[in-house]
């Protein structure tokens, strides 16, 4: 049985592959754009620049998910006065859209989901480890996170 981040990858990815057919969505050769060309062109360059296939999806992407964060955001109740309830069902569903997002980026990265595991493992250490230091302003050293194997 596949795992189920490996499946909610692949899931994702056909879905922006078909957005991509769709809309006739194009890479800068003028091919019709793929995950798996932006996944290819994330894992084989050493240094990506500002006019490549990579920086712009992120850049879409990231603007995706923080217009999904701003719509969990207006879900949720600040005025204290108020007699309104949370909607917990469109909470959730936003969550979700935000995963969407999110798990593109990852893609469009050129990160699998072994791979998010794996950092998401060595960040965990790193901020446990940071909480036994009583991490603060004052003692931040980014060290900790540049030692983590990406």
């Amino acid at each position: 049985m596949n795992d189920k981040l490996d499946q909610l990858f692949a899931l994702q990815s056909e879905l922006n592959d078909r957005i991509f057919v769709k809309k006739d969505i194009r890479d800068r050769d003028g091919k019709t754009l793929t995950m798996a060309t932006l996944r290819a062109e994330a894992r084989g360059a050493e240094a990506l620049g500002p006019n490549t296939n990579v920086n712009e999806w992120l850049g879409k992407y990231l603007t995706a998910l923080d217009d999904e964060s701003r719509e969990l955001r207006e879900e949720l109740l600040w005025k204290w006065w108020s007699k309104d309830h949370l909607d917990l069902q469109n909470i959730r569903v936003e969550i979700i859209d935000q995963l969407h997002f999110w798990m593109s980026l990852a893609l469009t990265a050129g990160l699998s989901a072994d791979e998010v595991f794996e950092i998401y493992m060595q960040k965990n250490a790193v901020n446990h480890a940071r909480q036994e230091n009583d991490y603060s302003r004052v003692n931040k050293d980014e060290g900790d996170n540049k030692a983590i194997k990406a």
